[in-house]
Order: C-alpha cells, then sequence, then structure tokens
C-alpha cells in the first residue's frame, strides 16, 4: 500500500521535524506518554485519523483479512478439538462456547457449536489421526489468518514486511497456538467454574459476582490479545507499552458494543436467512468478523498516530533520533490539522 497514500503531506522530510517540534507549541510535539498529548494535538491526530482510515482503504483490507480468517476457521476448529481433548472431552466443547452468545451472532455461533459437534462425534482414531497428521496441516491454515491481521497492521503504521519466512511464520504460529490456548482455559473455566462454586458452598450474591467475574476476565484477555497483536504484528521497531494500550482499549470497547449491536440488530431487525436462505448464518458470521478486523486495525491507526504526533522517541530500548528508530511512523512529524489547507 506503500506509495498510494492520500496526502503525502502528512509527512514531513526528515529535516523539518525537530524544527516543527519547537515551531508548533501546545501540541504534544514533545509528550512522552499519549497522556502528554493537549486537546490541540488530540484534533490533528482526530484528523489524521480519519484521513488515514480512508487513505488506507482499512475497510478493504479488513475485507481481505476477513476471507483469510475464515478460510482458516474449519482448520482452526479442527486444531482446536485435538487439542481440547488433552484436557477435557471434546464432546462437551460445544455446550461450554454458549457464553460467547453475548459477542456472536447466533447464527455464528449456531454455525461453529455445528462444527465442533462434528469434529467431536468423530472417534478417537480419527482424532488422534488428526491430531498426528492433520494438526500440522490445520494449524497452517489457521496461521494464514494471522497474518492476514499482519498485512493489515503493517499497512496501518506504514510499514513493510521485512521479517524473513521463518521469524514471521514463528511469530504468527505463537499467536495462533496463544489464541488457542487462551480459548481451551475460557472454555474449560466455563465447566469448572460452576462446579467449584458448588464445592464451596457460597453464598448466593457471592456465587453471583463471581460468576459475572468471567466477563471482565474475558475482556481483559481480549485486551491484551489485542495489545500483543499491535506490539509484535507490525514488522518495525517494538512500541513502548504505554504507546499501545490507548488503542487497544478503544478496540477492546468498541469491539464489545459493536458486537452486542450487531447481534441485537441481527436479531429484531434484520433477517438475513429471508435474503441468504441457508447461507444467512455464514453471511452474518461474516459481517461480524469483517467488522471487528476493522475495529482492531482503527485502533492500530489510532496507536500510529499517537506515536506521529511527537518527536519523543516511542520505540523500546535506548532513545534514537528521528530517522534512526526503525519504524515509520516514529520517524517522522505528522502534519498538524491547522496545516491541512
Amino acid at each position: 500500500m506503500r506509495g498510494r497514500r492520500v496526502s503525502q503531506a502528512a509527512y514531513r522530510p526528515y529535516h523539518e521535524d525537530h524544527r516543527a517540534a519547537a515551531a508548533e507549541p501546545g501540541r504534544g510535539r514533545d509528550a512522552t506518554k499519549p497522556t502528554d498529548i493537549p486537546a490541540r494535538g488530540w484534533l490533528d491526530i482526530a484528523w489524521r485519523l480519519w484521513t488515514e482510515i480512508t487513505g488506507d482503504r482499512i475497510l478493504l483490507i479488513a475485507a481481505g483479512a476477513t476471507f483469510y480468517l475464515l478460510l482458516a476457521l474449519f482448520p482452526a476448529l479442527a486444531a482446536f478439538v485435538s487439542l481440547y481433548g488433552f484436557v477435557a472431552d471434546p464432546k462437551t466443547i460445544a455446550d461450554h462456547i454458549a457464553f460467547l452468545g453475548g459477542v456472536l451472532p447466533t447464527g455464528g455461533l449456531d454455525l461453529i457449536r455445528n462444527q465442533l459437534n462434528s469434529l467431536a462425534s468423530q472417534s478417537t482414531s480419527a482424532l488422534s489421526w488428526g491430531f498426528i497428521s492433520g494438526l500440522v496441516i490445520a494449524l497452517w491454515s489457521a496461521n494464514s489468518g494471522i497474518k492476514s491481521l499482519f498485512d493489515g497492521l503493517n499497512v496501518a503504521y506504514e510499514e513493510e514486511e521485512k521479517r524473513s519466512f521463518i521469524k514471521l511464520n514463528l511469530i504468527s504460529f505463537g499467536f495462533t497456538l496463544g489464541a488457542m490456548f487462551v480459548g481451551i482455559v475460557m472454555i474449560v473455566s466455563v465447566g469448572v467454574v460452576p462446579a467449584v462454586l458448588a464445592f464451596l458452598h457460597l453464598d448466593r450474591w457471592t456465587e453471583l459476582l463471581v460468576s459475572l467475574l468471567r466477563w471482565p476476565i474475558l475482556l481483559v484477555l481480549v485486551g491484551f490479545g489485542i495489545s500483543l497483536l499491535y506490539r509484535y504484528g507490525p514488522s518495525r521497531a517494538r512500541a513502548k507499552w504505554r504507546w499501545i494500550t490507548p488503542g487497544a482499549i478503544m478496540a477492546t470497547v468498541v469491539w464489545l458494543l459493536a458486537s452486542w449491536g450487531f447481534s441485537f440488530y441481527l436479531q429484531h431487525f434484520a433477517d438475513y436467512n429471508a435474503t441468504y436462505g441457508s447461507l444467512g448464518a455464514v453471511i452474518g458470521f461474516l459481517v461480524w468478523t469483517w467488522i471487528s478486523v476493522i475495529i482492531l486495525l482503527a485502533g492500530a491507526e489510532l496507536n500510529s498516530e499517537m506515536e506521529h504526533q511527537t518527536a519523543h522517541d516511542s520505540t523500546t530500548g535506548e532513545p534514537r533520533p528521528m530517522g534512526e528508530r526503525g519504524a515509520a511512523m516514529a520517524d517522522k512529524l505528522g502534519i498538524s490539522a491547522d496545516a491541512k489547507s
């Protein structure tokens, strides 16, 4: 996507960067963390954020990532069932994902549950064979979905992929396995937590409180996963956590609200089954995935524009001057909203 930017004026030549930082007081050009950026600086960020989301064609990139994620979905479920069988009965997995009904579209949840039931009903030998020979293929297919997200993050951070084939796939495999591990822990806890609460004989209000804590824990896990994607997904010098957290929090909260809103919309207003027939559930899940990826990339765009607002080094390690930081958005200053004309 490099070379097809909407506004080349948004990127100042290197020799003007330090002069611009001193010449534009009150905009957070010397900010060491996002909270140091004043209101005028956030207006600059908001203007550039809108320009970049449209200029980077985030909706189109999210559609491409959605395609690869959906291609990877069923191989990922096959691998997930194989791994889940090591810690619990695979036949219980479909029942334990019911808690996702609050964020997944109804049709999408049914689609995943039916596939999980089909996979879990296979014979033990089939599952063993799947783990021995098919798991690698399934993980490789699921891995392509993660790499498609990396491509989108590279666009958001204005980077080209510079990592070697081996390093890129090791990182993406790490994310793939990590996501499956967290998913297994979450789903197993759905079955374990009620049993533990019953054993402890807690009062009704304490039991309710502990049960409700699963949702904040889910949000924390989602937010932490998004933060890891922002830190290790782009091919660039790693950003400090302080420059990653705002976008991750925004993406997590907006994703949850958007998921609830979209599920409500499907249940009360839209009838995809009437329009698309038997494909209604697939279409609904596809649109939800597309919206989720858009929000994820928008959070990355927010983080990148925050780094673009300050001349201070936002990458890890010893402070380096602009032009030597190994991160495009940290190596130059973004244009201010006042200079857009």
